[in-house]
C-alpha cells in the first residue's frame, strides 16, 4: 500500500495540473496582430521607450517595424553607454529621438536606469515599453493598443515569440515560455488577485501615469526580473494587468546553442528563487519525483499504470504550448531532458550566486 501511495504522487501532480481551473498550461491568453485595421490606428497618444545597449545588429529591424505600426507614434531610443554603432542606426530612422544615457549609478540595473532616463521625455497618456531586440509584426501595436481599452486595463504585456533556427533553440526556448505560465498562470495574473501577477518585459504598454504614480522605475531599480516586479507594483497600486502570448511579438536575438540558452537562463534563475538555498533543494526534488520517478515506475512490474499515466499527462500538458507556436507535439517527448537541463541552470544560476555574481549581461557585473 505503501509502495502505491508514493508512487501515485507523479501521477497525482501531473493529472492535478491538467484539471486545476486556471489551466496554466494552456495557450487560450494571446493576441495576434491585425494587418487590416493598422492603417487607420492613430498612434499619437504613444511614447515608445527603447532601451538600447550594444544593439547595432537589431535595432534597425525594431525601429522599422516600429515606422509602419500606425500614424503618430513617437519613439525615443535610449542609449546606454553603446561601443557600436547603436546611436547612429537609431538617428538614422524618423520621428526617432535619440538619448544619450548617462552612466549607471550604484544600486541601479542598466535597463531600468535606461528606462528611468527615457521617462522624463514622455509627454503622451501611454508609454510602451519595448526591448531593442523585438520585432513587432504590422497591426500589432494596433491589437494591443485596442485590447487595452476593451478591457480597461492598465498594464498589458505580450511575451515575445523567441527565436528558434537549432536543435537547441527548440528543445529548450518553448519550455521557457511552459515553465513561465507555471510559475505565473496567466489567468490569475490576469485577475484582480494580486497574490499573482506577471509581465513580459519585451513588450508593455501601460498608462503613462500609473508608472508616474507607482515611482518607476526608481522604485525597482535594482530588479533583474524586472518585468514581474513592475507588474506586481502596478497591482498593489490597485490597477489591473494583462499579460498574453504573441506569435506578432517577434524576438530577434539568436540563441542557437546551448551556451547561449544556459547564460540567458542562468542570469535570473536563482534570483527567481529569492537567492535561497531551500528553495532550490526543494525545486530539485520536486523536479525529481515530477520527471524522474515516472520513468523508474515504468520499469517496476506492480506500479507501472502509475508511471504512465504521469508520463502521459505531463506530455499532454506541454502539447498546447507546441501547437501555438507551430511546432511538432513530438517535441513533448524531450520534456524530460529539457526539464534535466534546466534544473541544471538553475543550479549553475545559484553557484554563480555564491561565486559573489547575482547577474551578468552586456558587459555588466551585478554583484551578489
Amino acid at each position: 500500500m505503501l509502495t502505491w501511495v508514493a508512487a501515485s504522487i507523479p501521477a497525482l501532480m501531473w493529472v492535478g495540473l491538467l484539471l486545476v481551473p486556471w489551466r496554466p498550461w494552456s495557450a487560450r491568453e494571446h493576441l495576434e496582430a491585425d494587418r487590416y485595421a493598422m492603417s487607420a490606428v492613430d498612434l499619437g497618444e504613444i511614447t515608445v521607450l527603447v532601451p538600447a545597449r550594444n544593439e547595432a545588429e537589431m535595432i534597425g529591424a525594431t525601429l522599422a517595424a516600429l515606422q509602419v505600426q500606425g500614424a503618430g507614434l513617437q519613439v525615443v531610443v535610449i542609449d546606454d553607454q553603446s561601443s557600436d554603432a547603436t546611436a547612429q542606426i537609431a538617428a538614422s530612422y524618423p520621428n526617432t529621438r535619440i538619448i544619450s544615457g548617462q552612466p549607471l549609478p550604484d544600486g541601479w540595473a542598466g535597463k531600468l536606469w535606461a528606462l528611468e532616463q527615457g521617462m522624463a521625455h514622455v509627454r503622451t497618456a501611454i508609454t510602451l515599453l519595448l526591448d531593442a531586440d523585438i520585432q513587432l509584426q504590422p497591426g500589432l501595436l494596433g491589437s494591443l493598443l485596442a485590447h487595452k481599452q476593451r478591457e480597461g486595463r492598465h498594464f498589458v504585456s505580450l511575451m515575445a515569440d523567441l527565436c528558434r533556427t537549432s536543435f537547441w533553440d527548440r528543445l529548450l526556448l518553448p519550455v521557457f515560455v511552459y515553465y513561465f505560465k507555471l510559475l505565473y498562470p496567466f489567468s490569475l495574473s490576469n485577475s484582480r488577485s494580486r497574490h499573482v501577477a506577471a509581465a513580459a518585459g519585451g513588450c508593455v504598454l501601460v498608462d503613462t501615469q500609473v508608472l508616474r504614480q507607482i515611482g518607476a522605475f526608481a522604485s525597482l531599480r535594482d530588479a533583474l526580473i524586472d518585468d514581474c516586479t513592475l507588474a506586481r507594483q502596478v497591482k498593489n497600486a490597485g490597477y489591473s494587468t494583462w499579460l498574453g502570448l504573441s506569435r506578432g511579438v517577434v524576438s530577434l536575438r539568436p540563441y542557437g546553442t546551448f551556451g547561449s540558452i544556459h547564460d540567458m537562463v542562468a542570469r535570473s534563475a536563482f534570483t527567481q528563487l529569492g537567492y535561497s538555498a531551500l528553495l532550490l533543494l526543494v525545486v530539485t526534488t520536486v523536479f525529481a519525483l515530477a520527471y524522474g520517478l515516472p520513468f523508474v515506475l515504468l520499469g517496476s512490474a506492480h506500479v507501472w499504470p502509475l508511471g504512465l499515466v504521469a508520463w502521459a499527462a505531463m506530455t499532454l500538458s506541454y502539447v498546447p504550448v507546441l501547437r501555438y507556436y507551430r511546432m511538432s507535439p513530438l517535441w513533448a517527448l524531450l520534456l524530460p531532458l529539457s526539464a534535466v537541463l534546466y534544473l541544471g541552470m538553475t543550479w549553475s544560476s545559484a553557484l554563480r550566486y555564491w561565486r559573489g555574481i547575482r547577474s551578468r549581461w552586456k558587459g555588466r557585473t551585478y554583484g551578489a
